[in-house]
């Protein structure tokens, strides 16, 4: 069992009175997490640059408050149903649900990281417990039957394990009693350099993907898997991020800059190499594993330019990168996606690591 230190404290009170705590995790090397059992929210992530200093990585706030009113997901635990579903709505076995249409566009409704009552924005059970050999911070949530729209009610457990080696573990379970759609993340915004220190754009980035999926004006997929070869969406040898990111590209234009599904190069939900992320500055090498077929790269292109962040730093577009893996956007209204269709008896498992070394 490892020697990891996990305490609270409190965080501030919901409005009807319910208290919320923040756990932090610490290694022997001096590494640290904070996570807030609201939303599940990752609040800090330090990690030790090449001058022994530790960074803090993560973009967010300092207050619950900011949290609570926070419209760009930091840190942040979303579902049930991660990313955008078009039209807000989905049918299982003919029947149709109609979900919340927390995003509208010229275009199109969509119901975007779980509707109006996400996971990002209900407070979560929590306790300190031992997952697998590793102590544990355990986020439980149960989502009764139509929250938001989706069938069935849904047992969700999340596990947080920071390991001694510099990696930061999240592992999603779920159960439910009626066909219902799932798919989990975490809405980290990444900055190498530590977070409010400037763009990302000159980071370097591998994603391990031959294709992506091509998106309409309202961030929908298209159902097209095209392939990443002369296109500014090659990222499958190391390049700076925002090399690309001027080209005169329909794609980029749309979505500001990148905010798309990458279709990772493995077979269904082996553990494999995701994306791997440098920053020559501070030295911090990150590379993320996953069970998850996608992983949705964003560079924080809707960042209001007056966002105020931790310690009173501005954010502005492109002070962040998410690494969001996750089942490919849309999926339940696109049969040739891989399924994330949960049905009784069978379990939800997913699991993601944030490796952080140095270069």
């Amino acid at each position: 069992m490892s020697n990891i230190d996990i305490s609270s404290r409190k965080f501030g009170k919901l409005e009807d009175g319910r208290e919320v705590e923040l756990f932090r995790l610490i290694n022997k090397n001096g590494m640290q997490v904070e996570i807030t059992n609201y939303g599940g929210i990752i609040i800090k992530l330090l990690v030790p640059n090449l001058k022994g200093e530790l960074k803090d990585v993560v973009l967010g706030y300092d207050s619950l408050e900011e949290y609570i009113s926070d419209k760009n997901y930091f840190g942040a635990l979303v579902g049930r149903y991660a990313n955008r579903i078009s039209g807000a709505e989905f049918e299982i076995e003919g029947r149709k649900y109609p979900l919340d249409a927390n995003e509208k566009s010229s275009e199109n409704v969509c119901c975007l990281h779980g509707g109006n009552k996400g996971f990002n924005s209900v407070l979560w059970d929590a306790e300190i417990t031992d997952h697998k050999e590793n102590k544990a911070l355990k986020l439980s949530y149960f989502s009764p039957d139509g929250e938001s729209g989706f069938p069935g009610n849904l047992d969700v457990n999340v596990y947080y394990i920071l390991r001694e080696d510099n990696k930061l573990v999240i592992e999603y379970e779920a159960e439910t009693d009626a066909p219902t759609a799932v798919n989990l993340t975490n809405h980290s915004y990444f900055n190498l350099k530590g977070h409010g220190n400037g763009v990302i754009s000159d980071h370097l980035i591998y994603i391990n993907a031959d294709n992506f999926t091509p998106v309409d004006k309202s961030l929908i997929p298209t159902g097209e898997i095209r392939n990443v070869k002369d296109t500014p969406f090659d990222f499958s040898a190391i390049n700076e991020i925002g090399k690309m990111m001027d080209l005169e590209d329909e794609q980029l234009k749309i979505a500001g800059g990148y905010d798309h599904n990458f279709v990772l190069n493995k077979e269904g939900s082996e553990f494999d190499l995701a994306a791997g992320v440098i920053d020559t500055i501070s030295g911090i090498k990150m590379e993320v594993y996953t069970t998850e077929p996608g992983v949705q790269f964003y560079t924080g292109n809707f960042l209001e330019k007056s966002t105020k962040g931790k310690s009173s730093k501005e954010y502005k577009e492109q002070s962040g990168f998410c690494l969001e893996t996750q089942h490919y956007p849309d999926s339940p209204n696109i049969d040739k996606f891989p399924s994330v269709l949960l049905m009784p008896g069978d379990k939800y498992h997913s699991k993601t690591v944030f490796d952080f070394k140095l270069m």
